[in-house]
């Protein structure tokens, strides 16, 4: 009855938006729909990776690239769901997949229409975006599905025992869930969800391959950022609205005591980066776009990083680094990327959707969590002025990223238990 139920939800809204969709001529969302459809791949049982957003889509790079490479015949599909996400795809998995395209709807008829035409043989879903009336249909198929980099943050959860009894019948299809920690998978088995599919194998997060800078580069991005390689660099990455006042602040009070220091300012949205710019003016401060700078330009005191899939390099730059969406109550990002780096990380007191990465990596030694903007000013200059501390942190954070990798190993041999082993490298 369920999906009866669901089915026909989906049909009244299908209905109406079809013939309304053909005649606007929108391609985002004819594919959504799949009133356009990828074209039929010859190949059956090929491995479809689904990743949300950037986040998601950034994860899945490393696991895309190693299936391709353990299982070369078959066919790769890699979907994402939003605009942003698909262009880190088309960047990333241009050359590994075979297929990248939008994922459709939860709505049966878009769901079959793509099914038909990529035919895969196993679906894995990171980290989240579960549709349970394509789950569904994949079991009924006798698809695989798994969850891979499972995560749980405090409010899903919350949301996720409010409604217990749904989110059992959404994960039932699932062949396995395989959440990044011991939290995930307590809170996962907590709602109700089968114990014998749930499990905590890592994070593959990882197992990204992050090469530290070498000199060669360092001197390339100084001169592209007109940078003074002498000056010492403090990046603060992916930070949200009310967040950037605060680094600001604290900022405009350490140059007091280390006026050569520059900052290299990269919100979540690049969007945001004009406002920025009349924000870092408003204190006081020399700033510029990273898409403006020119030839004769001079040394500001911020650069506002407006171009994309430039940060995860320029944190090879940071004496110091910040990682946003934790001095406000966002729940943090992705602290790997300075830390691949060797660059002390610091992060705020929001990370809750980090809690394993962000503890982790304090245990290790290797990052420090600020409060409030005393705390952070106090932390950058303290690390600014003690060398040998800042260059201890540096490598800890590196040993950090590296003894945690392995989890894409244990998705890899769950494939390979689970894709005819003829098929296997």
């Amino acid at each position: 009855m369920f999906w009866l139920v669901y089915d026909a939800l989906w049909s009244l809204v299908l209905i109406p938006a079809v013939p309304l969709i053909l005649l606007s001529r929108n391609k985002r969302l004819a594919q959504r729909f799949a009133v356009t459809v990828p074209s039929a791949m010859e190949k059956e049982g090929n491995i479809w990776v689904h990743g949300l957003s950037v986040g998601e889509v950034m994860s899945a790079v490393p696991l895309v690239k190693a299936m391709a490479s353990a299982f070369p015949s078959k066919g790769i599909v890699f979907t994402a769901t939003t605009r942003m996400g698909m262009k880190v795809a088309q960047k990333e998995l241009q050359e590994v997949a075979d297929r990248l395209y939008l994922m459709p709807l939860d709505a049966w008829w878009s769901v079959r229409r793509f099914v038909r035409r990529i035919k895969p043989g196993v679906f894995l879903l990171v980290e989240t975006d579960v549709w349970p009336g394509l789950l569904s249909y994949l079991k009924r198929l006798g698809i695989k599905s798994i969850l891979v980099n499972g995560r749980i943050s405090p409010r899903t959860y919350r949301s996720y025992r409010r409604a217990s009894w749904l989110i059992r019948r959404m994960y039932e299809p699932l062949d396995s869930c395989f959440m990044q920690s011991d939290l995930d998978r307590d809170r996962l088995l907590a709602v109700g969800v089968n114990p014998e599919k749930v499990k905590a194998i890592g994070n593959i997060k990882f197992d990204r391959d992050i090469q530290p800078m070498e000199l060669e580069e360092r001197a390339k991005w100084f001169n592209l950022l007109g940078l003074s390689a002498a000056d010492p660099v403090w990046v603060a990455g992916s930070t949200h609205r009310g967040e950037e006042a605060l680094i600001l602040k604290a900022f405009w009070e350490i140059r007091k005591f280390f006026p050569s220091l520059r900052l290299i300012l990269a919100p979540r949205d690049i969007a945001r980066a004009d406002e920025l710019v009349q924000l870092i003016h408003a204190r006081g401060l020399n700033g510029v776009k990273r898409s403006g700078i020119s030839d004769k330009a001079v040394q500001d005191d911020v650069l506002v990083l407006d171009t994309y899939g430039e940060l995860d390099r320029i944190y090879g730059l940071g004496w110091i680094s910040f990682v946003g969406g934790s001095l406000v109550p966002v729940g943090g990002h992705n602290l790997l990327e300075p830390a691949g780096q060797g660059s002390p990380v610091l992060f705020g007191p929001y990370t809750h959707n980090f809690v394993f990465m962000s503890s982790a990596i304090l245990n290790a030694g290797g990052g420090i969590r600020v409060t409030d903007v005393p705390s952070l000013r106090d932390t950058v200059m303290r690390l600014l002025s003690e060398t040998d501390r800042r260059l201890r942190m540096g490598r800890a954070a590196m040993r950090f990223v590296e003894t945690n990798r392995g989890a894409i190993k244990r998705v890899i041999a769950w494939g390979t238990a689970n894709i005819p082993k003829s098929e296997a490298k």
